[in-house]
């Protein structure tokens, strides 16, 4: 191997660690999620799920005594402390920036939001805010971004558990919805946050697309030891070469093959396509990947 082929095959840092578009979407999601929480749930008197359902809570229980925007904003504070050592800074660095950007947005919402947009319908403003609410949270997961909450509690679960971010959140709200019948002594409010709950779930898995499913990739490019090395350096995932032939052109081809979860594929095409922009690649979604990093072999 030639010295400069050597200096090409070693790992570098091609990933950068600032994307404006993500940003962008975690942005748009907020703004989605804040709107339907303020606009539609809020003035329903419908407690939701999470950080936010938590908040709604004290809210109500104070005569808006403690606005909920100061509840999200601390404790995500002491939230953020605990998952620091767990998820890593880089994960923590969207997410700060998603819990500073909702309790401003959250904060101006309260300020212009005077009225209720649905009047006399709790039900379908519930419904409306829980899509809006959804739409918004999947947004912002897609990009692997958070809004603190639960959600740090969520993405700790699914570090080691493969699920889907939509699931690991029902358990949760699950359980906080349950807790409105404390304060409210009615089984009609735990109803319509139940129906609200769902509608958000639903809308999060469809947005997200199922993004934590596992993917097949298959590279084929002249640069594959260079790709395989970043992939294993900065991807954190293993690799396997193949050796296959071109048949149009009758030469001789490697090709790497990758298994990962789908979240992973977004800094995938980014690697390859820093390191080799004409490279051919081919993405297919995998029913089970068992083993280490994925699913327990289940007999």
């Amino acid at each position: 191997m030639s010295a400069l082929k050597r200096l090409e095959a070693m790992p570098k840092k091609y990933l950068k660690e600032f994307y404006w578009k993500d940003y962008a979407t975690i942005t748009v999601g907020l703004v989605l999620y804040a709107v339907g929480l303020i606009g539609f749930i809020k003035p329903g008197g419908i407690v939701t799920g999470g950080l936010a359902g938590i908040a709604l809570l004290i809210e109500y229980a104070t005569n808006s005594g403690i606005p909920l925007q100061s509840t999200y904003f601390f404790t995500n504070c002491v939230l953020l402390i605990v998952a620091l050592k767990i998820l890593g800074a880089k994960f923590l660095i969207k997410t700060i920036y998603g819990v500073i950007v909702l309790t401003f947005l959250l904060t101006i919402c309260q300020m212009i939001i005077k009225k209720p947009i649905v009047d006399d319908e709790p039900l379908l403003s519930g419904v409306i805010g829980g899509m809006m609410c959804g739409a918004g949270i999947g947004l912002v997961f897609s990009v692997n971004g958070s809004t603190g909450g639960t959600d740090i509690v969520v993405a700790i679960i699914n570090k080691y558990k493969n699920i889907a971010f939509g699931r690991g959140m029902l358990l949760c709200d699950f359980i906080i919805i349950s807790c409105s019948y404390f304060l409210f002594q009615n089984f009609q409010t735990i109803i319509y946050g139940l129906i609200v709950m769902g509608v958000m779930t639903y809308s999060i898995d469809m947005v997200i697309n199922g993004f934590r499913q596992s993917i097949q990739v298959l590279i084929f490019s002249s640069k594959y030891e260079t790709i395989a090395n970043a992939i294993n350096s900065e991807l954190n995932r293993g690799c396997t070469i193949l050796d296959g032939t071109g048949w149009y052109s009758k030469k001789p081809t490697k090709v790497i093959i990758v298994l990962a979860k789908r979240t992973e594929a977004l800094e995938m095409f980014r690697l390859i396509k820093s390191i080799d922009e004409k490279a051919f690649i081919s993405q297919s979604t995998v029913r089970g990947v068992y083993g280490e990093g994925f699913d327990k072999i289940v007999t």
